[in-house]
């Protein structure tokens, strides 16, 4: 699915990533991000990347799991989620779909 949006003048946008969806357990969503080159109006991209030190483990935030809103992924170590994330052929799949739990009392 492909939703176009159009920024406010002069707006800050923050694209969330693939670790901050697995830490808070699906509540700030990663997005797709893909750019549409525009020929008449510049535009300007500065990537940045804040990750969590590469010994550490990372998974959803304990305080956010619930019997409600059990984890949604996997708690892994950093190194091999990199190590995972960087050899991975998606294969049309999302890196995240790899790490989601399937929950016994999920459908489908």
């Amino acid at each position: 699915m492909c939703i176009h949006v159009k920024p406010l003048l002069g707006a800050f946008i923050i694209n969330i990533g693939n670790i901050l969806e697995i830490v808070t357990n699906g509540i700030y969503p990663s997005i797709k991000h893909r750019a549409v080159v525009n020929s008449v109006k510049e535009r300007l991209s500065i990537a940045t990347f804040y990750s969590p030190k590469i010994e550490r483990n990372m998974g959803p935030t304990p305080s956010l799991l619930t019997p409600k809103t059990p984890a949604l992924f996997k708690t892994m170590n950093v190194a091999d989620y990199f190590k995972r994330f960087f050899s991975q052929q998606l294969q049309g799949k999302s890196y995240l779909d790899v790490l989601r739990v399937q929950n016994e009392n999920e459908s489908g």
